[in-house]
């Protein structure tokens, strides 16, 4: 935000340009743009509740020893914020960031790795009433002190935390769809008005709304909203979205576990391996889930940075699962019929891994290579180097080693075990290929053209080999591996 805009956020009406009759100023308050700079800049760019609600504290603490309004030194001595009490803007500050560290704490407790418990919901729940508790009184106090740009905000703020109480509740759908479809008409309103960064704010929180407002249409029934098109809703960022993505993971992860109820068997290049864990089952099931969006119709059209971050996702299912594995390993005894499906199914879910992780780091290959040509002034971005290339392709031979190790493991081989490690083979050489075409072309670019010529030999020897094999097994280097499993 620039400095003008900052101070707008804690501006006072100047008592002498008010009519003569006015005993008191209009405090105002941009509320919208005060949170959002207050929430990008300590922490919630990334999603860190934890570092926001200590921020909310620090603030509460600063204000609190500059209006000399402390709670007494030793014993605890309640003081209450009334009307008569509000004689400086920064009293309003105080209920705006007890209403936030309320929020930002209950959001702290909804991100825990499991999820809540149930004696952390009570808990995540009572944060959320404390937040519309000081949220409504400092909408109550703008009303009366503010002017009504401010008591218009204030009341949309009030109107939000509301929803979300109830949103998180699980009750009165139709009470929180009015709290939040009154809280967009006003930024609808508001944005209308103001300079330009105060209407792009106010957009973005209408859109933020919209997700939240069309999943309780759903839940009344004024929807025909399907789970599919929730998952599409869910795709857009903010703070003010991610106790919605919260409750669309908790409805994914109950239709994943009613869908893992029927899932009996994995099979993988010829084998199946029983699956008795519920809790597997629903972390593969999750992992095939993502894997989908990579292939989708849209997939062409997904930005890279998010390619990245739903194969972070897949990665983590698939850690999840072979937890799981492991600690059934453990409790396994000597059954070894169990023991050896187990370990069967743990090397299926590692090569899955495997394969997701070249796809991957050909994703990253793929954006580097966009990179090496560009001329340094497009788009200030930096320029891949050859070397940088030359390290993602020692990645890669590294990971389809580690793959063709993992597969070629077995001592009883199934034909599609056989093929998938020729295949592996055959990669391996185009790797090298490209490899060794960046490690010349980086020696072209030091100036060491006889080093250069004799790499860039032994790269067209290396790729018309790859090549024969590629066309002996009827394969296509553009296309990154196959999936090598299907559910059952």
């Amino acid at each position: 935000m620039g400095k003008d805009n900052q101070t707008s956020a804690m501006e006072i009406d100047d008592p002498k340009s008010a009519n003569s009759d006015q005993i008191d100023p209009k405090f105002s308050i941009n509320v919208l743009q005060l949170l959002k700079s207050a929430q990008m800049q300590h922490g919630l760019r990334h999603g860190d509740y934890t570092r926001y609600r200590r921020y909310c504290t620090a603030r509460l603490r600063r204000l609190y020893k500059s209006l000399k309004f402390t709670h007494g030194r030793g014993k605890y001595s309640k003081r209450n914020i009334t009307e008569s009490t509000v004689t400086d803007v920064r009293f309003l500050h105080v209920l705006l960031y007890s209403s936030e560290r309320a929020w930002s704490h209950a959001m702290e407790k909804r991100q825990l790795p499991d999820g809540p418990n149930a004696r952390q919901r009570i808990y995540l729940i009572g944060r959320l009433r404390k937040a519309v508790k000081w949220a409504t009184l400092f909408s109550q106090l703008c009303a009366i002190k503010a002017d009504s740009r401010t008591s218009l905000e204030a009341e949309a703020y009030a109107s939000y935390m509301k929803g979300n109480l109830l949103f998180e509740q699980d009750q009165n759908w139709d009470v929180a769809l009015m709290n939040f479809k009154s809280a967009r008409a006003v930024y609808e309103e508001l944005g209308k008005y103001g300079d330009l960064d105060n209407q792009v704010l106010c957009r973005e929180r209408v859109e933020e709304l919209e997700p939240s407002i069309r999943y309780c249409l759903h839940k009344v029934g004024q929807s025909n909203l399907q789970a599919s098109e929730l998952l599409n809703i869910g795709d857009m960022e903010g703070p003010a979205l991610d106790l919605f993505k919260s409750k669309l993971e908790a409805v994914m992860a109950e239709a994943r576990s009613q869908q893992a109820a029927s899932m009996t068997e994995l099979n993988w290049l010829g084998h199946r391996f029983p699956v008795s864990n519920a809790k597997t089952r629903v972390a593969i099931l999750k992992a095939q889930e993502l894997e989908k969006d990579l292939r989708g119709s849209s997939a062409d059209s997904t930005p890279s940075d998010k390619r990245l971050g739903i194969f972070d996702k897949i990665f983590s299912a698939y850690h999840e699962a072979r937890g799981y594995i492991r600690a059934d390993l453990a409790t396994a005894g000597n059954a070894e019929n169990v023991k050896d499906d187990l370990h069967g199914l743990d090397k299926a879910v590692s090569a899955m891994l495997g394969e997701r992780t070249i796809e991957r780091n050909l994703l990253l290959v793929k954006v580097a290579k966009s990179k090496l040509a560009r001329r340094r002034d497009d788009k200030n971005d930096k320029v891949t180097k050859p070397e940088e290339l030359v390290r993602l392709y020692d990645l890669l031979l590294q990971n389809t080693a580690d793959l063709s190790d993992l597969v070629s493991s077995g001592r009883d081989k199934k034909p599609e075990e056989v093929s998938f490690a020729e295949e592996c083979e055959c990669k391996t050489l185009a790797f090298r290929a490209e490899r060794c075409f960046y490690v010349a072309k980086s020696y072209s670019v030091a100036g060491k053209r006889a080093e250069a010529y004799a790499l860039y030999h032994h790269v067209r020897n290396l790729a018309e080999d790859a090549l024969r094999r590629f066309k002996t097994l009827n394969s296509d280097y553009q296309v990154i591996l196959p999936s090598s499993f299907s559910v059952s």
